[in-house]
């Protein structure tokens, strides 16, 4: 008996390493910046069963980098495996807040994470290369990045969500060097309307993006989420709000990422 359960144990921990999930770090040349970027791609065990998979973006906060979602929770790996998806984490620079800057040219992060990104990664993995197949989401500067790439390009992505997402930058006119890149608010107001989430939504129609948002009741972005969720409703676009206690805070978005992945599953499902 004991030679048969060291036997089984031995096996099963083969086979788990054999089809467990698998990370990449892949190099990708930015023409618009003229600058390799980092990212990290994750593929789930069925990767390796001839089968075009979804992928979904998952965008860093402000100040880290493409591999902070796979440093800090580690669990992203057993819900990619979980839900059969891909998932793509890209550098998003310190601050970029993945936008195309009109003031620095340095700064082109939604034009090389929409255009070369993408394209980068259906050329190398076997992708469902369509909108049903893509979806992108974030944490706190990702958040914002999730929902803006997806309202700004509905061909690309058919499903996009936020965590703790920073979607109305107005109420943050000295915060987090923006204004480096987008003008000081007070001399460029309608920058600070463009590049911002709560500025972008004459662009949707109801039902056309599956939407989830989700953010704690303690975290500083709760109130500009908390608008963004009504003025949402009040224009008759569905979204999953999700709210509960806790703040801005790894602890949450360890929590969170499991409720936007199934979301993102259900989607691709169907």
């Amino acid at each position: 008996m004991k030679y048969f359960l060291i036997g089984f144990i031995s096996s099963f921990f083969y086979l788990y390493s054999t089809y467990a999930s698998t990370v990449d770090t892949v190099n990708v040349f930015s023409a618009s910046m003229n600058k390799n970027i980092k990212s990290v791609v994750v593929k789930p065990d069925s990767y390796n069963r001839q089968q075009d998979l979804p992928v979904l973006y998952l965008l860093h906060g402000y100040s880290d980098r493409y591999d902070a979602w796979i440093k800090k929770v580690p669990s992203v790996k057993e819900l990619s495996d979980l839900h059969d998806i891909i998932i793509v984490c890209p550098d998003g620079g310190f601050n970029s807040w993945y936008w195309d800057s009109p003031i620095d040219e340095k700064y082109q992060y939604e034009t090389f994470v929409v255009k070369e990104l993408v394209n980068w990664i259906d050329e190398n993995y076997n992708t469902i290369s369509s909108r049903e197949g893509r979806a992108i989401t974030g944490l706190s500067m990702g958040g914002h990045g999730g929902l803006y790439l997806a309202f700004r390009n509905q061909d690309l992505f058919g499903a996009c969500g936020s965590m703790s997402g920073g979607v109305d930058i107005r109420p943050f006119p000295n915060n987090w060097d923006m204004s480096n890149y987008i003008g000081k608010q007070s001399e460029n107001p309608d920058y600070w309307k463009e590049y911002t989430v709560m500025g972008l939504l004459h662009l949707l129609t109801p039902n056309r993006l599956k939407i989830i948002i989700d953010c704690g009741t303690n975290d500083f972005f709760y109130e500009v989420n908390e608008r963004l969720h009504k003025e949402l409703q009040y224009r008759n676009i569905p979204h999953d709000y999700i709210t509960r206690p806790g703040g801005h805070t790894w602890e949450y978005w360890n929590n969170a990422i499991k409720y936007q992945m199934l979301f993102f599953s259900e989607y691709f499902k169907k």
